[in-house]
């Protein structure tokens, strides 16, 4: 089990920084975004694709420090009914530009449709009723199947083997249940990003679902989040409150081992391993009452010293 970085987590620091950043909290991978919902800060995708100069460069920045790209993420919305051809475009140029680097892995999201023509924003549908929500949903998964079936086909016959789809809200795909529809409808590549914080929130276990999931666990977040009980009390779970907040919210996302100890953290890296899975876990800091660069510090300095019995020698 390597230790990777999401560069995300550092928006605000150059592309050389954040490898430099890596470097010295022990990571050994990468994951590095491409767009979609990213603003891509460390990645040009279309001057990648274009010029192969640019590309030989861009990977020997990660060469001269002994660093791996894991993953290329574009955590898009390619059923968006405004913007979604727009984002197939660019999951397919991840997918492209994955296959040129060498990257057999690409994480990203379902996305959700509209409720139908006309329609401006997503419609995301969870509760079973009424009847025309239901026939919106249908319409929803007939829609998913169809199109990730096609980026199925063309993420393998550009060479990357999982399509890791993160587990989150607002998406046609978002718990184990509704990842084993959409596999049943497309089959491979299609994979699970296992990211726990988005699972804590929503009273989902982490642990059973890597065990329900087994090897359609394709890559790992390494992120924590915060209850507040008091919140919860009065808010539930489904809280529309801005993250600016903080206090005010039912929940937050923190760096690891902020909420949950290192026997719980042991006990997921345990899930994974025994799950079959032996690649990566990236850390993804969202942790609002951190700078960028000390979440990303602390996540480190916390979970190495529970990947380093576990780790895997070449």
């Amino acid at each position: 089990m390597e230790l990777c970085l999401f560069t995300d987590s550092v928006p605000n620091v150059s592309f050389e920084e954040a490898l430099d950043l890596a470097v010295r909290i022990g990571a050994t991978t990468i994951e590095i975004a491409t767009g979609g919902q990213s603003s891509a800060p460390h990645l040009r995708l279309d001057e990648l694709l274009e010029d192969e100069r640019r590309r030989s460069a861009f990977l020997d920045a990660f060469a001269r420090r002994n660093l791996r790209i894991a993953a290329l993420n574009c955590s898009a919305w390619p059923l968006h009914p405004v913007i979604g051809e727009a984002h197939r475009e660019i999951v397919r140029k991840t997918i492209r530009l994955a296959g040129l680097l060498g990257v057999d892995k690409i994480v990203t999201m379902t996305g959700t449709t509209g409720d139908g023509p006309g329609a401006t924003t997503i419609n995301w549908v969870w509760y079973p009723g009424p009847e025309d929500q239901v026939s919106l949903l249908e319409r929803q998964w007939d829609e998913a199947i169809s199109t990730w079936r096609e980026l199925g086909t063309f993420a393998l016959d550009h060479g990357v083997q999982r399509v890791c789809f993160e587990l989150h809200p607002q998406n046609l795909v978002y718990n184990v249940p509704t990842f084993r529809r959409i596999f049943e409808g497309v089959g491979e590549p299609l994979a699970v990003n296992l990211d726990p914080s988005h699972f804590f929130w929503q009273g989902i276990d982490p642990l059973a679902s890597i065990r329900a999931l087994g090897a359609s666990v394709g890559h790992a977040h390494l992120k924590d989040t915060e209850i507040d009980p008091h919140q919860t009390a009065l808010a539930g779970v489904l809280d529309d409150r801005p993250f600016e907040r903080g206090v005010d919210r039912s929940w937050q996302f923190r760096t690891v081992g902020a909420v949950h100890d290192a026997a719980w953290w042991s006990s997921f890296i345990g899930a994974l391993q025994e799950a079959g899975y032996d690649d990566v876990v990236s850390i993804e800091n969202e942790d609002l009452t951190l700078s960028e660069v000390a979440g990303v510090e602390e996540s480190a300095a916390f979970i190495r010293p529970i990947l380093a019995p576990r780790a895997v020698t070449a």
